[in-house]
């Protein structure tokens, strides 16, 4: 199979591969093998935002939290630790924390006490 990459054109660079996926702007390396240091938190307005959701899960709720304002290895501490809070299972997925339940009181509690700006999104 051949390899497929996607580039910006006219800004050089390797963005994505098919054989490593994402690499880092800076050194074109896979951001697991990164050497530059370059952050690779993603860019957003840091506001943690905390929603039920239903659809597309065969009628079971998950509560979500995105855009929080943490690079990959921290994102994945804080997905755990909000596991154990709400006492259930869930999820990291594309950097968007899943949490199996609908706990969305108890994660924006839990969010503000650990300093993180967060808001209810969606009905």
């Amino acid at each position: 199979m051949a390899k497929k990459t996607t580039s910006l054109a006219g800004l050089g660079g390797l963005v994505y591969s098919t054989d490593a996926g994402r690499h880092c702007p800076e050194c074109g390396k896979p951001l697991g093998a990164c050497i530059c240091g370059a952050p690779t938190q993603p860019a957003g307005d840091g506001v943690a935002r905390v929603r039920r959701e239903t659809k597309g899960r065969g009628g079971k709720t998950v509560t979500t939290v995105s855009g929080v304002p943490l690079a990959e290895a921290e994102l994945k501490e804080l997905a755990s630790a909000l596991k154990r809070r709400c006492g259930t299972g869930g999820a990291l997925k594309d950097g968007v924390i899943e949490i199996q339940g609908d706990h969305v009181q108890l994660l924006l509690d839990e969010l503000a006490k650990r300093g993180f700006k967060a808001k209810q999104s969606g009905g």
